[in-house]
């Protein structure tokens, strides 16, 4: 195959997205790099080619645009999943600030939040119901599908997928948000790409513009500071400049962990302060809020530019027949902006002050932002974290005369991102800095805080192949497989330190694991942005491969687990055995920039079993404690109970088996986490046993479902809900309305391991008894009394995957039943509160029932008297709880209506709070809106 001609860079922005490329010639390093001007519509039909692609999207209604209108120089080739019509780039982002609820934005940053599922449906966020969705990761593969196609049409010769590529991300992206980022560039049909940090770019950019000048520039600039304030992130690294027999040598010794803040946050901010000067406004629903960031975006860079003007007016138009009556305008000045810019995110606080984190962190339209909104003082505490290389980087250029009390701080500052085009804010970022050091910092030039990260993913290319300075630094963050312990959170053995080189394949040769082929296994891995931790001496040493550290909250952050499955092909598999094998683990950091790891057999070294990264969102931990003393002799009671001998044990011993685990274990409820999965594995070789008699059914039933409950939580729970599944098509065995009311029990405490399809089909066969014409008919209400109505009503409720057209359906029916039927009250408010609970308990927040539905139901419930039925006012609660989403939030009036009834009905004040403000739930109300307490060891993430 011929060599790639061009070396391209992409800068996949928040905001914008920017193209870079050069030649490869004979001179490499001499070799102009050009920005790729990207062709894009900016208006119905009309073409034009810009430097930066805005990186937006627009859905157009049905009439809203005709196919002239859309055609580009190219026949268009859309993503695999993406809709049939939408706009990219510039005239995307002026029909956002127009139109309301069909543009799609900081996709980048929705690729990062890992509260929702990045691979469904679910933006534009603020979208009508009629608006057709995508997912983060089909929307990111847009932008680059659109510039592939662009180079493509004027490079025919030379197309992008045969180019060398390089597409820059924050360096503080996990390992999630990296493969989302390779599985977007591969829908795009650019599947051999190499990932760049953005700072390191940025410094990439500046050395390849000061070349012959860049040893006596940081001849006295050992540490430099890179500070990129992108629009949704901003992201720190430290470099350590040195020389070495003459030559200059750039190390990237620190990054920072994951911080949603960034130029869009100050849009927000803006957005917010129009908001309130708009003339008889209110609050702003959702996608009128979006259409006020636009505005207050273009506003913000004017205002903040050279020759700014004083004031510039925002201008929200109205929507339908309203269009030009129900325009309102609200100005916003020089002085709003420095104000919120300056004081709000980059205010002059002491090195000392760091991150208020008791604060309740900023939720605006899904994307859970930094509760702190000021950079100083996260760019303090990185500092902070950053000792040790710090001292070490300035020790070396002061020959070892700095003092231990001295904070080591960078002495060099590299800026970049949209925010600093404004002089004001660059300044008071160095006036911060000097203030820090109590001597003036060297800010190093960077011409272009728009550009430079395209521009450094070109000059990276360029050093990859010998044509200039590499950036030294390897892995950003070290790995660490956790073992756990009987007491405490365990301990984290190193995989891979921090500063590993790309490729470098490390095996832990000390250690050992036996794995039984055929079954997963998993591994839980931690990663930390520290130089050195704590060791079991409580001596504090420097991160090193193989060796083990006690795990401490706030030093390590947890990765979904690395799973796999070590197929074999032995006999011992034929005589129905289990077959073992002793294997190594192997990592390297590859040169796509993310991890590989694998088993390794002892034995057979070309044995090699790669594990596959975990993409599941990460919506709860766990913490492992240690087990019951008599939890073997439990284990042992429940395999003789459901053994292969039918004699092995009678029905009293069955009927009595929960209370004799109880007497060993203690009190169910007290079982925890780690506990109940053991007794799930234990019971589930046992399933077709069940049948044996009703009693071993229904306790089969009730302590796998009570053990597996809620269905996730264990790296492998997903296999188990495999093998559980296979049973839904069996049924059971004694049909009678105790058998069918432990059935359906069963399938809600495992509902949250279900996927949508899954929970579909059960829908579908329950869903002929929760229809309000079953219980018209005499017939039909005594067949759904014997199915177990009430346990069907709850298990519906708990299908938090199903679509929210289907939960505005059930919701409909549970209201409609609760206001005219006096029976199973209790059931269908409950499960009206959770199917249309404004924050879910497992489910995507993509799947809530929408809040304009949810205020009808409101609307209805006031009149029913919650003193009598409380239960109607704790599903009022769940279904007017504050999340801080004005795409969930009810409206402020309704919220009022909603307190005020509480507090009328004398219901507990607890409930109030959760109405008024952004709290997480009690356990007694977690239990109350679960259906069960949830197990000891597992916390929910909202």
């Amino acid at each position: 195959m011929a060599a790639p001609k061009y070396l391209v860079g992409i800068d996949l922005g928040t905001t914008n997205t920017v193209v870079a490329y050069c030649e490869q010639q004979a001179d490499l390093n001499s070799s102009p790099v050009s920005l790729f001007d990207i062709d894009q519509l900016i208006g119905p039909g009309e073409v034009a080619r810009r430097p930066l692609l805005p990186s937006f999207r627009y859905h157009p209604a049905a009439a809203q645009v005709s196919k002239s209108d859309l055609v580009l120089p190219w026949e268009h080739q859309a993503v695999s999943g993406d809709i049939d019509q939408v706009i990219i780039g510039e005239w995307a982002r002026e029909l956002g600030a127009k139109v309301e609820g069909r543009q799609v934005s900081s996709a980048k940053s929705w690729l990062s939040h890992s509260g929702v599922d990045r691979q469904s449906d679910i933006l534009p966020w603020a979208g009508a119901q009629d608006v057709e969705k995508v997912s983060p990761v089909i929307a990111s593969a847009s932008y680059l599908n659109h510039i592939r196609q662009a180079w493509d049409h004027r490079h025919p010769q030379h197309p992008l997928a045969k180019q060398e590529v390089v597409i820059t991300v924050p360096a503080s992206f996990d390992e999630a948000a990296r493969n989302f980022t390779l599985q977007a560039a591969k829908l795009a049909g650019l599947n051999n790409i190499l990932l760049l940090e953005e700072p390191q770019a940025v410094c990439y950019d500046w050395y390849a513009r000061y070349q012959a000048t860049a040893a006596q520039q940081l001849e006295r600039v050992p540490l430099i500071l890179v500070c990129d304030v992108g629009g949704g992130t901003t992201d720190l690294s430290l470099i350590a400049a040195s020389s070495h027999q003459d030559s200059l040598a750039l190390d990237r010794i620190g990054i920072g962990e994951h911080l949603m803040l960034g130029g869009d946050n100050i849009d927000l901010a803006l957005a917010h302060l129009a908001e309130q000067r708009l003339e008889n406004s209110g609050r702003l629903n959702a996608a009128n809020l979006s259409k006020l960031i636009q505005q207050t975006r273009r506003a913000k860079e004017q205002l903040l530019a050279d020759n700014a003007p004083n004031e510039v007016k925002i201008t929200l138009l109205g929507s339908g027949s309203k269009l030009l009556g129900g325009t309102k305008s609200a100005p916003l000045t020089k002085a709003d902006v420095n104000t919120i810019a300056l004081n709000g995110f980059f205010p002059l606080s002491e090195f000392s002050e760091t991150p208020d984190k008791r604060r309740r962190a900023v939720v605006e339209f899904g994307l859970p932002y930094a509760a702190d909104a000021a950079v100083s003082k996260h760019i303090a505490e990185f500092l902070h974290q950053h000792q040790g290389v710090s001292q070490q980087a300035l020790s070396a250029d002061d020959d070892g005369v700095l003092s231990e009390t001295t904070p080591a701080l960078p002495v060099g500052l590299l800026l970049n991102g949209g925010v600093f085009n404004s002089a004001l804010i660059t300044e008071r970022l160095v006036n911060l800095l000097s203030h820090w050091r109590g001597t003036p910092i060297t800010l190093l030039d960077n011409p272009h805080p728009d550009l430079a990260v395209a521009f450094g993913a070109v000059a990276y290319a360029k050093a990859r192949h010998g044509a200039q300075l590499k950036i030294g630094g390897g892995a950003a963050r070290s790995y660490f497989l956790q073992l756990p312990e009987k007491k405490g959170l365990g301990q984290a053995l190193c995989l891979l330190a921090k500063g590993t080189e790309e490729g470098d394949e490390i095996r832990l040769t000390g250690r050992r694991f036996s794995l039984t082929l055929g079954e997963p296994v998993h591994f839980h891995l931690l990663t930390s942005t520290f130089d050195s931790l704590k060791t079991s001496s409580s001596s504090e040493q420097r991160i090193q491969n193989g060796q083990l550290y006690p795990i401490e909250a706030d030093t390590f952050q947890q990765l979904p687990p690395y799973v796999a499955t070590l197929d074999g092909q032995g006999a011992a598999l034929h005589a129905n055995q289990k077959e073992r094998v002793e294997v190594q683990i192997a990592c390297q950091l590859t040169e796509v920039g993310t991890l590989k790891l694998e088993c390794v057999a002892i034995d057979d070294e070309s044995q090699r079993w790669q594990m596959e990264f975990e993409l599941r969102q990460a919506s709860h931990n766990t913490e492992d404690s240690a087990l019951p003393k008599q939890l073997a002799a439990s284990l042992s009671l429940i395999t003789h109970a459901y053994s292969g001998n039918k004699k092995a044990s009678d029905n009293r011993e069955i009927k009595t088996l929960t209370k004799t685990l109880e007497k060993q274990l203690g009190k169910r409820d007290e079982w925890d986490f780690a506990t109940l999965r053991q007794l799930f594995d234990t019971l589930q070789p046992g399933a077709k046993r069940r049948r044996r008699s009703e009693a071993h059914e229904k306790q089969w039933l009730r302590l796998a479902g009570y053990a597996l409950r809620p269905g996730f939580g264990a790296p492998t729970d997903s296999w188990r809900i495999e093998h559980v599944w296979r049973l839904y098509a069996q049924s059971i065995q004694f049909k009678n309305q105790q058998g069918w009311t432990d059935w359906w029990v069963f399938w809600r405490r495992v509902s949250g391991g279900l996927n949508q399809e899954q929970q579909e089909t059960i829908l579908g066969d329950i869903a002929k008894y929760l229809h309000p014409g079953a219980m018209k008919n005499p017939q039909s209400a005594k067949t759904a009394h014997e199915m177990g109505y009430d346990a069907i009503v709850r298990l519906a409720a708990a299908l938090e995957n199903l679509h929210f057209d289907d939960k505005v359906l059930l919701g409909s029916w549970f209201l409609s039943k609760a206001l005219n039927l006096t029976q199973f009250e209790q059931a269908h408010w409950w499960a009206l509160g959770r199917v249309a609970a404004r924050v879910p308990l497992y489910g995507s927040q993509h799947n809530v029932v929408p809040r304009e539905q949810v205020t009808q139901w409101l609307h209805k419930m006031l009149d029913v008297d919650w003193q009598k039925e409380p239960m109607a006012g704790f599903a009022a609660v769940m279904m007017s709880r504050k999340t801080g989403d004005r795409t969930l939030d009810i409206d402020d009036d309704m919220r009022s209506n909603i307190l005020e009834k509480l507090r009328s009905s004398r219901l507990p004040e607890s409930w109030l709070t959760l109405v008024e403000s952004v709290q997480t739930l009690s356990e007694t109300e977690s239990k109350r809106a679960f259906g069960d307490a949830l197990p000891h060891g597992l916390t929910l993430l909202t």
